[in-house]
């Protein structure tokens, strides 16, 4: 008898702890949808920055991270899915300003080019005697 019960108490603990531990690796929706929108982030990125070199390094941090959210998601580990899913918008966002304060600072380079042509020009044309 002894047996058998030692066999129900088992039985019994295994289906309290089984719930326990499973529900410990899931994933939740939120998460997933946070990597879901990293991810829609993460593409437009690539997709803005084309073949630009400005935020080249930052898109692939993005990519790295995007990747192992998606493993965390894989293992059931929620938060760091949820971590490496923010850690890759983040990135992605980064990655575009850079892009952005780039283009920005070569377009004021070359307005400050053309200002100091029109100063020269302006100073050539009163240096000239009337």
């Amino acid at each position: 008898m002894t047996h058998s019960i030692s066999t129900c108490g088992i039985a019994a603990i295994g289906m309290v702890a089984f719930p326990l531990i499973v529900g410990c690796s899931e994933v939740s929706e939120l998460t997933k949808e946070q990597v879901t929108r990293s991810e829609t982030a993460v593409t437009q990125t690539q997709q803005a920055l084309g073949g630009s070199e400005s935020g080249a390094i930052e898109l692939q941090h993005a990519r790295d991270h995007l990747s192992q959210a998606k493993q965390a998601i894989e293992k059931g580990e929620d938060k760091k899915a949820e971590r490496y899913a923010q850690y890759a918008q983040l990135d992605a966002e980064l990655a575009v300003t850079k892009s952005q304060t780039a283009v920005a600072r070569k377009a004021a380079d070359e307005l400050m080019a053309s200002i100091d042509t029109l100063r020269q020009e302006a100073q050539r044309a009163t240096a000239l005697p009337r």
